[in-house]
């Protein structure tokens, strides 16, 4: 499993994950909400995500490190300020957050796996070894950090 390791970068999983929504929810009985019912929920959900992952974008931006997911060895500093005081994954939040907008929008219960797996997917192959990289990388500073902030909220 190794191998899907840093491989695809999160937001191509989350466009892939929410197309297997979208799919998913033409197969499957939908809630039937009026578009204006679903609008505030999925908008306020959407807004969030994009101000959380931007935030952490930014903060990644003015401390001149790496924002590639691919090469977390390429980070040249370790971020703990700003958003990052309370997520260490604040892209990843975004992007959960904006499936979740998706699933409410699409208005099909079973598609709030999408989410979930994408959660799931990201943990295990995205973040985990961007922990080992960010830890062999910065040592006992990383480790406090670890310990301090959740990974997702």
């Amino acid at each position: 499993m190794q191998a899907l390791e840093l491989k695809v970068p999160p937001p191509i999983a989350a466009v892939l994950a929410g197309g297997a929504m979208w799919v998913a929810a033409r197969l499957l009985p939908a809630i039937h909400l009026a578009g204006q019912r679903r609008l505030l929920p999925t908008a306020i959900c959407a807004v969030c995500g994009v101000i959380v992952a931007l935030l952490g974008f930014s903060a990644l931006h003015q401390a001149n490190t790496t924002i590639n997911p691919v090469n977390p060895e390429r980070a040249s500093s370790l971020v703990t300020s700003g958003i990052y005081r309370y997520t260490r994954n604040p892209m990843y939040v975004g992007l959960t957050a904006l499936l979740v907008a998706w699933t409410i929008w699409l208005s099909v219960p079973w598609v709030i796996f999408g989410p979930a797996v994408f959660m799931l997917y990201l943990t295990r192959f995205q973040i985990i070894p961007e922990e080992r990289a960010m830890s062999s990388k910065f040592g006992r500073d990383y480790d406090e950090y670890r310990r301090r902030v959740r990974r997702w909220l």
